[in-house]
């Protein structure tokens, strides 16, 4: 099997005529092998005929290493456009086999609003799928999960009547269960992010499991804090006191981002 492109002045790096080449190589061997499937080059936004673009979104797992799947890791390598929001263990596996891979972390800065980060990136993402691109965005964990910027570009892509969808992926709370050995079918339980806890009148189930996703980030309401500040964890506590004793369990725990590494369950 194999995969053939001519450089046509229009591919901006020999990395993404590469990988041209490579999803080229992938259609030969999944469309039976032995043969040779020329890759043809993305169409121009100004074309006529041009092809829809369209959006997919994945997770990479906690653990990039042994969370994801053949189906993330195929999408990966077939798309024409890839972006990556994971941590940077992830993104050096990743950018070993799609070194045009690009990194949506860049537009984090210290003190700078996460929201206005989010829009950045939403519109980095809409771009090339406006364009008529095969776009796949990867993002860290479960892509749907404590993560405005995965359900806001499916919406859109949807809304411009273009296909998009979002693969599931290893969440750190499917990881929670595992490592600490808990069965929410028992119980039941009641998943909150933490700052939602402290800023809405939401009352816990004492019933059940009680979640509290991003304590660290513990109320921060203006969405530029990346580390845990006493004033919030106290509001935190105070808050759950009125309806826990002082002595009830809580666990903190951070699930592993490598196999080296142990999950923090204190």
């Amino acid at each position: 099997s194999a995969g053939v492109c001519q450089y046509d002045g229009s591919t901006p790096t020999l990395e993404q005529l590469i990988h041209n080449a490579d999803r080229a190589l992938y259609r030969a061997k999944h469309g039976g092998r032995d043969q040779v499937v020329r890759a043809t080059p993305p169409p121009s936004p100004d074309a006529p005929g041009t092809r829809e673009g369209s959006l997919v979104v994945v997770g990479s797992g906690i653990q990039f290493g042994r969370h994801a799947s053949e189906r993330t890791l195929s999408e990966i390598r077939e798309a024409e456009v890839l972006f990556c929001l994971v941590d940077p263990f992830a993104l050096g596996m990743i950018q070993g086999f799609r070194p045009d891979a690009v990194n949506l972390g860049l537009h984090y800065a210290p003190g700078k609003d996460r929201r206005e980060t989010y829009r950045e990136i939403a519109e980095a993402i809409m771009a090339p799928v406006e364009a008529g691109r095969q776009v796949c965005a990867v993002f860290y964990g479960h892509p749907g999960v404590f993560a405005d910027v995965p359900h806001d570009v499916v919406r859109r892509t949807r809304e411009l009547g273009l296909k998009a969808r979002m693969e599931p992926g290893i969440s750190a709370e499917a990881c929670l269960y595992a490592d600490l050995g808990l069965d929410p079918g028992l119980r039941g339980v009641q998943s909150l992010e933490a700052t939602h806890f402290l800023a809405h009148d939401r009352e816990p189930d004492t019933a059940a499991l009680v979640l509290l996703g991003q304590v660290a980030l513990a109320g921060d309401l203006g969405c530029t804090r990346l580390h845990a500040e006493r004033e919030g964890l106290e509001a935190l506590v105070a808050k759950l006191r009125h309806w826990y004793p002082a002595e009830h369990e809580v666990v903190l725990y951070e699930a592993a981002q490598l196999p080296i590494d142990a999950p923090r369950m204190e």
